[in-house]
């Protein structure tokens, strides 16, 4: 009987004119909602910030915003530490500020999609002080150990192995109240929940429901490679894990190979039963709610991800193989070979995504430099399939200098005031720049959570907007572009031209061909253009570091690029 009532719901949405595809073309937009847009002047962006924000992102041709977490938290993990999953963080409104925004972002054709961070919750949620206290429902909804003997003193116990918080240390902290230590992957504020106990399963299940009741349109899904650990052994204990050798600093996250912590197989099932969950809110009402899965595991385990042929797992498990491992020495020849990781390893009828920047790298213009700002966007959006921005990164911003007494990264209170900047996510998490006003326009307030860049006068929207040439316009002029059908439907062939010139082209029969020319590297190159296309080129959208100008046709049959220079020709059909 589903499945007949799901073909009648198919036959339906089509003639009404839904789309179940809609996300696999889609162009998706993060929000960092502390740093997007402050509505009541007390410096922190709120949710009616982000509701005043959204016919901007309906100009840029966005169709799906992410938003970081806004939950009930006493953020000391700036929203990821969560006291309590079905409410709004104080500071970014209320419950009737998030249904308006939902309800303008519908009216808006946008999706919304919120973060779920399955893995932990704050020590401030009811929850654990429940689990700490002994209380019987909620005993075992944490990961709890005695600890082990101390061979030098028998009446002191030890963490019960050696693992490693990625926010350094020991990822064990022991509690005075229930005298036992608890695991947690993070920071000692957020202990991490056991998925081997069903009725967590069943609780985050009801989280998911609680919010696509409210209307939401999906997920991004956090630390997913953190989800399970190794179960306890049958001696007892937990197992240490081997040294990485990577490094002698035994406080770091790298000092230890995490075998027993991370990429476990039954967080591989986890992800199926939450698409069980999301898809039969999607046949319910012909509205594709979509998950995004946070994980970087080897190509093989991630692709698992998508599904096994059987059940469907993450519809767009995240891309990170160009966002961590290209670097601003990379060549031509390095993107090809991250490009074609996820091509050549995509299940059949999956999608790949794009992502080049989020709240804990860098921003794009600070990793790769200034001249490749419109070379990584022209990069990624003419790629096959989804694209995925970090607000900010259209109109160029770059990290901003935060000083010690000004950060509240835990990654980086964690470290020393000699060593902080190392590990500090807060210089790519600062607020957007609006325009040339107070505090960019971010806030009326001129004491934001975390510095303005000293650059917004000359980098913000409304300037960019008014400017002859801008990155805000290039970036808009490529979302247009992945509407024409060449890019939505069309082939793709990823070539290196030497060492430093990479070329996307995108071919349809019968339609025009579109192709995307980078010089990675930082001395002047000519290529063949020969070798790509033989018919008539125009300089369709040009970088604005380029001296190009659109609608010029390419003579002769080499091109040469000025260093950083990339720009996208169109062959006429």
């Amino acid at each position: 009987m589903n499945n007949v009532r799901f073909v009648l719901l198919c036959l339906l949405v089509r003639v009404i004119g839904c789309d179940f595809n809609w996300w696999r073309t889609a162009n998706f937009y993060q929000i960092y909602p502390r740093s997007f847009k402050d509505s009541n002047g007390d410096g922190v962006g709120d949710l009616n910030g982000i509701t005043e924000g959204l016919p901007y992102l309906k100009y840029l041709g966005i169709n799906a915003i992410w938003i970081s977490p806004i939950f009930a938290s006493p953020m000391m993990d700036m929203g990821y530490d969560i006291s309590d999953f079905y409410n709004i963080h104080f500071e970014y409104g209320t419950m009737q500020d998030f249904e308006r925004l939902l309800t303008t972002a519908h009216d808006l054709k946008l999706k919304i999609l919120l973060d779920f961070v399955p893995n932990h919750s704050s020590h401030e949620n009811e929850w654990f002080k429940r689990s700490a206290a002994g209380n019987e429902a909620y005993k075992d909804f944490y990961i709890w150990y005695p600890g082990k003997e101390d061979p030098s003193n028998p009446l002191r116990k030890v963490p019960p192995s050696n693992w490693r918080s990625v926010f350094r240390g020991s990822a064990w902290t022991f509690h005075e109240g229930r005298g036992e230590y608890y695991l947690h992957q993070f920071g000692y504020h957020q202990p991490d929940l056991n998925y081997r106990n069903p009725q967590v399963v069943e609780t985050m299940k009801e989280v998911l429901r609680f919010w696509l009741d409210k209307g939401v349109d999906g997920f991004r899904v956090d630390a997913l490679q953190n989800l399970f650990e190794i179960q306890l052994q049958s001696n007892g204990q937990y197992p240490d894990e081997p040294l990485s050798n990577l490094t002698t600093d035994e406080d770091s996250f790298n000092y230890v190979d995490h075998i027993y912590t991370m990429d476990q197989p039954e967080t591989i099932e986890m992800i199926y039963q939450w698409r069980e969950v999301l898809d039969k809110y999607t046949k319910e009402d012909g509205n594709m709610r979509t998950m995004m899965a946070e994980a970087d595991p080897e190509i093989d385990i991630l692709m698992k991800y998508y599904g096994d042929g059987i059940r469907n797992g993450s519809h767009i498990p995240f891309n990170f193989k160009m966002l961590l491992y290209l670097k601003n020495d990379s060549n031509a020849i390095d993107f090809k070979e991250r490009i074609n990781l996820w091509l050549d390893n995509l299940p059949e009828d999956c999608v790949a995504n794009w992502v080049m920047g989020n709240h804990d790298r860098g921003r794009i213009g600070t990793r790769f430099g200034i001249n490749r700002i419109d070379l990584i966007n022209m990069i990624i959006n003419t790629l096959p399939g989804i694209s995925i921005t970090y607000y900010g990164e259209e109109i160029g911003m770059t990290d901003v200098f935060v000083t010690w007494e000004q950060t509240v990264d835990p990654s980086a209170c964690s470290s020393d005031r000699d060593s902080y900047e190392e590990f500090s996510r807060d210089p790519c998490r600062t607020p957007f720049q609006w325009d040339s006003s107070t505090s960019a326009g971010f806030s009326t307030s001129p004491n934001t959570w975390l510095p303005v860049s000293s650059l917004y006068q000359q980098v913000n929207v409304k300037v960019q907007k008014s400017a002859p040439r801008s990155h805000l316009k290039v970036y808009r002029q490529l979302l247009r572009l992945r509407h024409t059908e060449t890019l939505q439907k069309g082939s793709v062939e990823i070539r290196t031209h030497g060492q430093n010139v990479l070329s996307i082209t995108r071919r349809l029969s019968g339609r025009d061909t579109y192709i995307t020319i980078a010089n990675i590297g930082g001395k002047r190159e000519s290529i063949d253009i020969r070798e790509i296309f033989s018919g008539r080129l125009i300089f369709h959208i040009i970088a604005v570091n380029s001296r190009r100008r659109e609608g010029d046709s390419v003579r002769g049959p080499n091109i040469g690029l000025e260093p950083h220079e990339a720009f996208i020709l169109r062959g006429v059909a």
